[in-house]
Protein backbone atom coordinates (compact mmCIF):
# COMPACT_ATOMS: atom_id res chain seq x y z
CA UNK A 1 0.00 0.00 0.00
CA UNK A 2 1.42 3.26 -1.04
CA UNK A 3 1.05 6.20 1.32
CA UNK A 4 0.54 9.54 0.14
CA UNK A 5 -0.02 11.32 3.82
CA UNK A 6 3.02 10.29 6.14
CA UNK A 7 3.06 12.85 9.20
CA UNK A 8 6.53 11.32 9.76
CA UNK A 9 8.18 13.51 7.13
CA UNK A 10 7.75 16.49 9.15
CA UNK A 11 9.55 14.97 12.08
CA UNK A 12 12.51 13.59 9.71
CA UNK A 13 15.46 16.36 11.07
CA UNK A 14 16.01 18.88 13.74
CA UNK A 15 15.64 21.85 11.84
CA UNK A 16 12.38 20.78 10.24
CA UNK A 17 11.00 20.02 13.74
CA UNK A 18 12.05 23.39 14.52
CA UNK A 19 10.34 25.28 11.89
CA UNK A 20 7.25 23.49 12.10
CA UNK A 21 7.06 23.51 15.85
CA UNK A 22 3.36 24.50 17.18
CA UNK A 23 4.24 26.17 20.40
CA UNK A 24 7.67 27.73 21.22
CA UNK A 25 9.04 28.65 24.76
CA UNK A 26 11.34 31.53 25.61
CA UNK A 27 12.86 33.30 28.49
CA UNK A 28 10.60 36.11 27.97
CA UNK A 29 7.63 34.11 28.73
CA UNK A 30 9.13 33.88 32.23
CA UNK A 31 8.32 34.92 35.70
CA UNK A 32 10.93 33.78 38.76
CA UNK A 33 9.93 33.89 42.29
CA UNK A 34 12.43 35.27 44.69
CA UNK A 35 11.49 35.29 48.72
CA UNK A 36 12.77 38.48 50.60
CA UNK A 37 13.86 38.37 53.77
CA UNK A 38 15.46 40.90 56.53
CA UNK A 39 19.15 41.65 57.51
CA UNK A 40 22.62 41.82 54.92
CA UNK A 41 24.71 39.26 53.26
CA UNK A 42 21.60 36.66 53.91
CA UNK A 43 21.21 33.74 51.26
CA UNK A 44 19.39 30.79 52.91
CA UNK A 45 18.84 27.68 51.15
CA UNK A 46 15.08 25.96 51.24
CA UNK A 47 15.34 22.56 51.86
CA UNK A 48 12.22 21.71 50.05
CA UNK A 49 13.09 23.54 46.94
CA UNK A 50 17.00 22.86 45.98
CA UNK A 51 18.45 25.71 44.44
CA UNK A 52 15.74 28.08 45.96
CA UNK A 53 16.53 30.86 48.53
CA UNK A 54 15.52 32.98 51.44
CA UNK A 55 17.51 36.40 50.42
CA UNK A 56 18.17 39.64 51.93
CA UNK A 57 17.85 43.05 49.87
CA UNK A 58 21.21 42.70 48.68
CA UNK A 59 21.29 39.49 47.89
CA UNK A 60 18.07 39.12 46.18
CA UNK A 61 20.09 42.32 43.84
CA UNK A 62 22.34 39.64 42.45
CA UNK A 63 19.85 37.54 41.50
CA UNK A 64 18.02 40.30 40.00
CA UNK A 65 21.13 40.93 37.85
CA UNK A 66 21.20 37.24 37.37
CA UNK A 67 17.92 37.02 35.65
CA UNK A 68 18.73 39.90 33.45
CA UNK A 69 21.50 38.41 32.15
CA UNK A 70 19.88 35.00 31.30
CA UNK A 71 17.08 37.07 29.24
CA UNK A 72 14.20 36.80 32.23
CA UNK A 73 12.07 39.79 32.47
CA UNK A 74 10.22 39.42 35.71
CA UNK A 75 10.03 38.75 39.23
CA UNK A 76 7.59 38.49 41.58
CA UNK A 77 8.53 38.72 45.19
CA UNK A 78 7.56 37.48 48.59
CA UNK A 79 8.15 38.44 51.49
CA UNK A 80 9.58 37.05 55.15
CA UNK A 81 8.90 39.50 57.98
CA UNK A 82 10.88 39.72 61.03
CA UNK A 83 7.75 39.82 63.28
CA UNK A 84 4.40 38.49 62.50
CA UNK A 85 1.04 39.78 64.35
CA UNK A 86 -2.83 38.97 63.93
CA UNK A 87 -2.80 41.42 61.66
CA UNK A 88 -0.15 41.21 59.31
CA UNK A 89 1.30 44.71 59.75
CA UNK A 90 4.58 43.54 58.03
CA UNK A 91 2.31 43.16 54.72
CA UNK A 92 2.23 46.73 54.47
CA UNK A 93 4.41 48.84 56.88
CA UNK A 94 6.63 51.39 54.32
CA UNK A 95 10.01 49.60 55.52
CA UNK A 96 8.75 46.31 55.05
CA UNK A 97 10.87 43.73 53.73
CA UNK A 98 8.84 43.22 50.42
CA UNK A 99 9.06 47.45 50.25
CA UNK A 100 13.17 47.15 50.94
CA UNK A 101 13.68 44.79 48.34
CA UNK A 102 11.48 46.48 45.70
CA UNK A 103 13.65 49.34 46.44
CA UNK A 104 16.64 47.68 45.92
CA UNK A 105 15.74 46.37 42.88
CA UNK A 106 14.42 48.52 41.28
CA UNK A 107 17.63 51.02 41.86
CA UNK A 108 20.46 48.69 41.08
CA UNK A 109 18.21 46.39 37.81
CA UNK A 110 16.04 48.62 36.49
CA UNK A 111 15.15 46.99 33.82
CA UNK A 112 13.58 43.77 35.74
CA UNK A 113 10.11 44.35 35.89
CA UNK A 114 8.95 43.86 39.42
CA UNK A 115 5.86 41.94 40.30
CA UNK A 116 4.70 41.82 44.17
CA UNK A 117 2.44 39.11 45.69
CA UNK A 118 -0.20 40.58 47.43
CA UNK A 119 -1.45 38.26 50.10
CA UNK A 120 -1.59 38.38 54.21
CA UNK A 121 -0.76 34.16 54.64
CA UNK A 122 3.27 35.17 55.17
CA UNK A 123 2.65 38.04 58.29
CA UNK A 124 -0.12 36.79 60.29
CA UNK A 125 1.28 35.11 63.42
CA UNK A 126 -1.35 32.35 62.35
CA UNK A 127 -0.61 31.87 58.87
CA UNK A 128 -4.02 32.21 57.69
CA UNK A 129 -4.40 34.80 54.44
CA UNK A 130 -7.18 37.15 56.30
CA UNK A 131 -8.58 38.27 59.33
CA UNK A 132 -9.68 35.72 61.58
CA UNK A 133 -13.18 35.91 63.04
CA UNK A 134 -15.48 33.59 64.86
CA UNK A 135 -12.34 30.81 63.52
CA UNK A 136 -13.22 31.79 59.91
CA UNK A 137 -11.74 34.42 57.69
CA UNK A 138 -13.56 38.06 57.68
CA UNK A 139 -13.46 38.48 54.20
CA UNK A 140 -14.50 42.53 53.94
CA UNK A 141 -12.58 43.11 56.50
CA UNK A 142 -9.28 42.01 54.67
CA UNK A 143 -9.99 43.82 51.49
CA UNK A 144 -9.19 46.78 53.84
CA UNK A 145 -5.58 45.61 54.77
CA UNK A 146 -4.82 44.22 51.06
CA UNK A 147 -5.47 47.51 49.69
CA UNK A 148 -2.96 49.16 52.62
CA UNK A 149 -0.40 46.10 51.61
CA UNK A 150 -0.87 46.78 47.62
CA UNK A 151 -0.49 50.22 48.40
CA UNK A 152 2.84 50.25 50.13
CA UNK A 153 3.65 47.71 47.31
CA UNK A 154 3.37 50.60 44.82
CA UNK A 155 5.13 53.43 46.88
CA UNK A 156 8.03 51.28 46.93
CA UNK A 157 8.22 51.06 43.28
CA UNK A 158 5.92 47.91 42.45
CA UNK A 159 5.34 47.65 38.64
CA UNK A 160 2.74 45.11 38.69
CA UNK A 161 0.64 43.40 42.53
CA UNK A 162 -0.96 40.41 42.06
CA UNK A 163 -3.17 39.30 45.25
CA UNK A 164 -3.16 35.45 45.63
CA UNK A 165 -5.32 35.55 48.96
CA UNK A 166 -8.88 34.84 46.70
CA UNK A 167 -10.57 36.86 48.95
CA UNK A 168 -13.75 37.83 47.07
CA UNK A 169 -13.74 41.73 45.95
CA UNK A 170 -10.30 41.93 46.68
CA UNK A 171 -9.41 43.05 42.85
CA UNK A 172 -11.93 45.63 42.81
CA UNK A 173 -10.74 46.90 46.60
CA UNK A 174 -7.12 46.95 45.26
CA UNK A 175 -7.90 48.48 41.70
CA UNK A 176 -10.26 51.37 43.32
CA UNK A 177 -8.14 52.45 45.95
CA UNK A 178 -4.79 52.45 43.45
CA UNK A 179 -6.60 54.41 41.13
CA UNK A 180 -7.49 57.01 43.98
CA UNK A 181 -3.91 57.14 44.97
CA UNK A 182 -2.81 58.01 41.75
CA UNK A 183 -1.29 54.46 40.15
CA UNK A 184 -3.99 54.37 37.71
CA UNK A 185 -1.85 52.60 34.99
CA UNK A 186 -0.01 50.00 37.90
CA UNK A 187 -1.74 46.58 36.52
CA UNK A 188 -3.22 44.04 38.42
CA UNK A 189 -2.32 40.33 37.73
CA UNK A 190 -5.05 38.30 39.86
CA UNK A 191 -4.17 35.05 41.16
CA UNK A 192 -8.02 34.24 39.61
CA UNK A 193 -8.19 30.63 39.96
CA UNK A 194 -5.99 29.30 43.04
CA UNK A 195 -6.94 25.95 43.91
CA UNK A 196 -6.54 24.25 47.68
CA UNK A 197 -3.84 22.35 46.38
CA UNK A 198 -1.62 19.64 47.71
CA UNK A 199 1.25 20.97 45.43
CA UNK A 200 1.97 24.31 47.94
CA UNK A 201 3.66 22.52 50.56
CA UNK A 202 7.51 23.17 49.74
CA UNK A 203 6.75 27.00 49.23
CA UNK A 204 4.82 27.05 52.92
CA UNK A 205 8.49 26.07 54.41
CA UNK A 206 10.09 29.52 51.88
CA UNK A 207 7.59 31.76 52.95
CA UNK A 208 6.64 30.76 56.69
CA UNK A 209 3.17 30.49 55.66
CA UNK A 210 1.69 27.06 56.91
CA UNK A 211 -1.55 27.70 58.37
CA UNK A 212 -1.22 27.26 62.48
CA UNK A 213 -5.35 26.18 61.98
CA UNK A 214 -7.67 24.53 59.91
CA UNK A 215 -6.90 25.05 55.76
CA UNK A 216 -7.69 27.55 53.22
CA UNK A 217 -10.37 25.09 51.79
CA UNK A 218 -13.19 27.89 52.29
CA UNK A 219 -11.60 30.61 50.08
CA UNK A 220 -8.76 28.87 47.58
CA UNK A 221 -11.37 26.79 44.91
CA UNK A 222 -11.79 22.83 45.14
CA UNK A 223 -9.84 20.92 42.93
CA UNK A 224 -12.85 19.59 41.43
CA UNK A 225 -14.27 22.17 40.14
CA UNK A 226 -13.28 24.01 36.17
CA UNK A 227 -16.75 25.80 35.57
CA UNK A 228 -16.14 27.84 38.99
CA UNK A 229 -12.47 28.57 37.21
CA UNK A 230 -14.09 30.69 34.63
CA UNK A 231 -16.78 32.57 36.96
CA UNK A 232 -13.62 33.54 39.25
CA UNK A 233 -12.05 34.45 36.37
CA UNK A 234 -14.86 36.70 34.89
CA UNK A 235 -15.25 38.38 38.13
CA UNK A 236 -12.04 39.29 38.51
CA UNK A 237 -11.77 40.84 34.92
CA UNK A 238 -15.22 42.86 35.44
CA UNK A 239 -13.43 44.02 38.62
CA UNK A 240 -10.26 45.34 36.78
CA UNK A 241 -8.11 42.95 36.73
CA UNK A 242 -5.52 42.69 33.86
CA UNK A 243 -3.90 39.57 33.82
CA UNK A 244 -5.55 36.32 35.48
CA UNK A 245 -3.61 33.86 36.66
CA UNK A 246 -4.18 29.58 37.25
CA UNK A 247 -2.17 27.89 39.94
CA UNK A 248 -1.01 25.31 40.35
CA UNK A 249 -0.09 24.76 36.52
CA UNK A 250 0.69 20.68 35.74
CA UNK A 251 -2.74 19.15 37.34
CA UNK A 252 -4.96 22.40 36.47
CA UNK A 253 -4.00 22.18 32.63
CA UNK A 254 -7.77 21.26 31.09
CA UNK A 255 -8.25 24.44 33.76
CA UNK A 256 -6.00 27.19 31.88
CA UNK A 257 -7.01 25.60 28.16
CA UNK A 258 -10.72 26.89 29.40
CA UNK A 259 -9.72 30.24 31.03
CA UNK A 260 -7.70 30.71 27.34
CA UNK A 261 -10.40 30.48 25.26
CA UNK A 262 -12.78 32.29 27.80
CA UNK A 263 -10.95 35.94 28.18
CA UNK A 264 -9.46 38.08 26.20
CA UNK A 265 -6.99 39.40 28.75
CA UNK A 266 -3.14 37.49 28.79
CA UNK A 267 -3.55 34.50 31.05
CA UNK A 268 -0.61 33.40 33.64
CA UNK A 269 0.35 29.92 35.40
CA UNK A 270 1.77 29.06 38.37
CA UNK A 271 3.86 26.16 38.01
CA UNK A 272 4.49 26.36 41.99
CA UNK A 273 6.82 24.67 44.16
CA UNK A 274 5.24 21.09 44.46
CA UNK A 275 5.59 20.63 41.01
CA UNK A 276 9.33 21.94 40.85
CA UNK A 277 10.43 20.30 43.60
CA UNK A 278 9.19 16.52 42.58
CA UNK A 279 10.82 16.79 39.34
CA UNK A 280 14.07 18.01 41.41
CA UNK A 281 13.64 14.81 43.57
CA UNK A 282 13.25 12.42 41.02
CA UNK A 283 16.33 13.43 38.84
CA UNK A 284 18.55 13.37 41.68
CA UNK A 285 17.69 10.04 42.41
CA UNK A 286 18.23 9.09 38.59
CA UNK A 287 14.42 8.57 38.07
CA UNK A 288 14.18 11.22 35.65
CA UNK A 289 16.23 13.42 33.28
CA UNK A 290 15.85 16.78 34.54
CA UNK A 291 16.71 19.21 31.91
CA UNK A 292 13.68 16.73 29.98
CA UNK A 293 11.34 16.60 32.58
CA UNK A 294 11.51 20.57 33.15
CA UNK A 295 11.33 21.55 29.29
CA UNK A 296 8.47 19.25 28.72
CA UNK A 297 6.31 20.20 31.93
CA UNK A 298 7.14 24.02 30.99
CA UNK A 299 6.07 23.35 27.24
CA UNK A 300 2.71 21.40 28.22
CA UNK A 301 1.73 24.59 30.22
CA UNK A 302 2.58 27.02 27.40
CA UNK A 303 0.74 24.38 25.18
CA UNK A 304 -2.45 24.64 27.47
CA UNK A 305 -2.48 28.35 27.01
CA UNK A 306 -0.29 30.33 29.76
CA UNK A 307 1.36 33.77 28.02
CA UNK A 308 3.24 33.60 31.11
CA UNK A 309 4.72 30.90 33.68
CA UNK A 310 5.97 31.44 36.64
CA UNK A 311 8.29 28.66 37.50
CA UNK A 312 11.38 27.98 39.69
CA UNK A 313 12.71 26.15 36.62
CA UNK A 314 13.10 29.84 35.12
CA UNK A 315 16.70 30.74 35.06
CA UNK A 316 17.65 26.51 34.59
CA UNK A 317 15.13 26.84 31.22
CA UNK A 318 16.78 29.85 30.49
CA UNK A 319 20.08 28.54 29.79
CA UNK A 320 19.04 25.96 27.87
CA UNK A 321 16.40 28.23 25.66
Amino acid sequence: MFLHKRPMRLRSSAELRKMVRETVLSPECFVYPLFATFGRGVKRAINSMPGCFQESPDEIVKSARQLRELGIPATILFGIPQHKDELASGAYEPEGVVQEAVKAIRDAVPDLYVITDVCLCEYTSHGHCGVISNSGIDNDATLELLCKEALSHARAGAQMVAPSDMMDGRVYAIRTALDQAGFELLPIMSYAAKYASAFYGPFREAAGSTPQFGDRRQHQMDPANRREALKEVTLDIEEGADIVMVKPALPYLDVISAVKEACDVPVCAYNVSGEYSMVVAAAERGWLDYNAAMMESLLSIKRAGADLIITYFAKDAARLL
